[in-house]
C-alpha cells in the first residue's frame, strides 16, 4: 500500500480588507442617525448657583428640564427683562405646564412614569415668586418629584 500526503502549506491565506470601507461607513450613519442634538435652544439666561452636596440623576431620559430666567438679549425687545419660564424650546406661561408634562409622560414607557423628574434650572438672580408659582403649577398637575439643578463648589472636595 502507498501513502498519498496532501501538502500543506506553511502559512494562512490573509484576511481581505475589501469590506472594510463599508464596515465604517455602517458605523458612521448608524452613530449620525441615534446621536440626540440638543433639543432646546436656551432662550434665557441660566447660571445655577454653586452648592456643596449634590446628587446626579440616574436615568437622563425620565427628566424634563424647565428653565427659569430673563431673556437673553437678543429676545428683551420682545419679551422684556422680567424672569420668564421656558418649557422646551419655547417661552410658557404656567398654565402651560400640565401639557408639556403630559407629552413627556406619553413618550416614556408606562412602568417607568412613577421616576419621572422635573429639573428646575433657575436662575440665580430670579426671585422666588415665578420659581414658587412653578411649584405649585408642577404640585397640581401630579408631578411630585422636583430638583433644582445647580453646579458644583469649586474647592469644596473633601479628603
Amino acid at each position: 500500500m502507498s501513502k498519498f500526503s496532501k501538502k500543506r502549506s506553511g502559512t494562512t491565506p490573509s484576511i481581505s480588507t475589501a469590506s472594510l470601507p463599508d464596515i465604517i461607513f455602517i458605523l458612521l450613519f448608524f452613530f449620525m442617525v441615534v446621536t440626540v442634538m440638543r433639543t432646546a435652544e436656551l432662550k434665557v439666561r441660566v447660571i445655577t448657583p454653586s452648592v456643596t452636596e449634590l446628587t446626579k440623576l440616574e436615568e437622563k431620559s425620565l427628566v424634563n428640564y424647565l428653565y427659569i430666567g430673563r431673556p437673553i438679549q437678543k429676545f428683551q425687545s420682545l419679551y422684556g427683562t422680567k424672569p420668564r419660564l421656558q418649557l422646551g424650546d419655547k417661552f410658557a406661561d404656567l398654565n402651560e405646564i400640565p401639557l408639556f408634562l403630559e407629552k413627556h409622560r406619553v413618550k416614556v414607557p408606562e412602568s417607568k412614569r412613577p421616576r419621572i423628574t422635573s429639573s428646575l434650572r433657575v436662575d440665580g438672580d430670579v426671585t422666588m415668586g415665578i420659581v414658587q408659582d412653578t411649584k405649585t403649577q408642577l404640585r397640581k398637575s401630579g408631578q411630585l418629584k422636583v430638583n433644582y439643578s445647580a453646579k458644583k463648589k469649586i474647592g469644596t472636595e473633601r479628603y
